[in-house]
């Protein structure tokens, strides 16, 4: 192995590890492993920044522009509400959104369609008394099961396509994921289904009405003068209480000491965590007390839950620091938080991706704060509906532009056609639309070309292909693709699927060409195996907002996905040898 195949392994794999422990922001350790490369001599200075100017990173801009517009078009509203008329029982309300965010996802990103169909499930959820657990984790990977069927439903589809137009002069068709993706897909969506049901059971067998599941929450509230709180030690509140103490404060100090020697007095402030409808009933009680707000007494006062996605201009800030909110008479009243530990007092708290904020403030002025900061809203007075027109034009010109790649022009001049067409109807300001792209990604997926590329003109890529081939007897096919895909399915949990596409690509490429067969068939297990992504809530950002606004618990990804990893390992690895070998 040469000192060039050794050191990009290296840093490879020192870029694998910093992104699977999401200390540091992913668009700085791309940019850094870029710079890196160039410093290691893996490719000339003019070829740094060719990934920015690389059509699957302008695709990718492009569809992010029109999900924005899509996502502003609030077409299913009207189908969840003839969905909710119809009280369809709870396994096709289930299969059914997670059916939606699916055909979403085949034609734009994974977040988008996940984004878009999230507030229809939440509000069916609502509306037929389904626990939120049985809808948001089946929502989340059917996004990411759609995005297998078409050549623009993942950046991994375009980037694997790339790779084999260039090693062959032909790249997929817009439909050639199909084979594979969609029987993949329609059982994934069934299976998944079919399980929360049993993995997340209601919470009560009677038929009255029933609240999503409770979602553990972190708040600080004043212990008044007849709260059956006062003389209790700290020690006993977990199980009197339900409440789990992180902090007491006395005037304007910490109260130090062990747990049990701790004794709550009137007018102390407690920073707490534990369930939502255990706060709700001490604060009905008058056990604990918040705040009151300004704004409560008027008319457009409201209560507003909102998670903070992958984008938002929030991550890594704190509580106090929140100016998007407190400038404009907004109230941090709780969180939901993915952190482990919770030191001083609320707020202090940092905010991460997936963590669910509980606002309360005018409406007006939270949603305004909301669209700026970049965070999703999960319940809140819905919005004027727009015409009807104005409903369907988008989507009508994004089908055109499904239809012109489908019939083979480029997917980038297709739906640069489309972007334009939106700005000259004024569907889409697109200064305003640049400045809201999620631009972590793209600066990501953009930097990691070059390296990706590297993988194969330093020859480390035959050399890794010359090793698996110790591995599994390369005559045979179907061996090395079942390794391909299983490699895939087992970065994906740690990586983004893009990374994954990109460093596998040309991997499978050489594999293919030691053994002397088609690429096609090992470049469709890496596409498949990158989104295959169920058994962790980090691997994927539809996973981890999913674990924020669900409540879920780090082992019931394990617990859902390993059935959905296997079911689909073996589908894959079957539809790929009976169509593409």
């Amino acid at each position: 192995m040469s000192f060039e195949q050794a050191s990009l392994l290296i840093l490879l794999l020192a870029m694998l590890i910093l992104f699977s422990l999401d200390r540091i922001r992913i668009e700085v350790v791309s940019i850094a492993g870029l710079l890196g490369g160039y410093a290691l001599g893996l490719y000339p200075a003019e070829q740094i920044f060719t990934g920015f100017a690389s059509p699957v990173v302008i695709t990718v801009v492009e569809i992010l522009l029109i999900v924005q517009v899509l996502a502003r078009a609030r077409l299913f509203d009207s189908v969840a509400a003839r969905f909710a008329a119809a009280r369809p029982g709870d396994f096709t309300v289930i299969a059914g959104t997670s059916a939606l965010a699916g055909f979403m996802s085949i034609f734009m990103n994974n977040i988008g369609a996940f984004a878009i169909t999230l507030p229809v499930a939440l509000r069916l959820g609502t509306v037929l008394t389904i626990p939120r657990r049985q809808l948001v984790m089946p929502v989340s990977f059917a996004a990411l099961l759609g995005g297998l069927v078409s050549l623009i439903g993942t950046p991994a589809n375009l980037l694997v396509s790339d790779a084999l137009a260039k090693a062959t002069g032909t790249g997929f068709h817009f439909f050639d994921f199909a084979y594979v993706g969609l029987p993949v897909a329609i059982a994934g969506i069934l299976l998944i289904a079919f399980r929360v049901q049993r993995l997340f059971p209601e919470p009560d067998e009677t038929p009255v009405k029933i609240s999503p599941a409770a979602r553990r929450i972190v708040v600080e509230r004043r212990i008044p003068d007849v709260s059956p709180l006062i003389g209790v030690r700290l020690s006993d509140c977990p199980v009197r209480f339900g409440i789990k103490p992180h902090a007491l404060i006395r005037g304007d100090s910490f109260v130090f000491g062990p747990l049990d020697q701790s004794v709550i007095e009137p007018g102390d402030v407690l920073l707490a965590e534990g369930a939502d409808t255990v706060f709700a009933g001490l604060a009905a009680t008058q056990a604990l007390i918040a705040d009151a707000h300004p704004h409560g007494l008027q008319p457009d006062f409201t209560r507003v839950e909102a998670v903070v996605m992958p984008e938002s201009t929030l991550v890594g800030s704190r509580v106090r620091s929140l100016e998007v909110f407190h400038h404009r008479g907004i109230a941090v009243t709780a969180l939901s938080m993915r952190a482990p530990r919770i030191e001083g007092r609320f707020l202090d708290l940092q905010l991460s991706i997936g963590d669910i904020l509980t606002l309360e403030g005018p409406r007006i002025a939270i949603g305004e704060a909301l669209e700026e900061s970049e965070c999703l809203p999960l319940a809140s007075t819905a919005p004027s509906e727009p015409a009807p027109l104005l409903s369907w034009r988008p989507f009508a010109l994004f089908a055109c532009g499904v239809a012109a790649s489908a019939a083979g022009l480029r997917p980038d001049v297709a739906f640069a056609g489309v972007v334009l067409v939106l700005a000259l109807l004024n569907h889409l300001n697109i200064r305003q639309a640049m400045a809201d792209l999620n631009w972590p990604i793209i600066i990501m997926l953009a930097a990691m070309i070059p390296i990706g590329q590297a993988v194969a003109s330093t020859g480390a890529a035959e050399t890794i292909a010359g090793w698996l081939s110790l591995v599994v007897p390369i005559t045979h096919p179907l061996s090395g693709i079942a390794l391909i895909l299983f490699l895939a399915m087992a970065l994906t949990p740690f990586v983004n699927n893009a990374t994954v596409a990109i460093i596998l690509a040309p991997i499978a490429l050489e594999f293919a060409k030691a053994g002397r067969h088609t690429p096609d068939a090992y470049l469709i297990a890496v596409a498949a195996g990158a989104s295959l992504d169920f058994l962790t809530p980090f691997g994927h950002h539809n996973n981890t907002l999913a674990m924020g606004i669900g409540g879920y618990r780090f082992r019931d990804f394990l617990r859902a996905g390993w059935p959905l990893a296997v079911t689909t390992y073996g589908l894959a690895l079957l539809l790929t040898g009976l169509f593409w070998l």
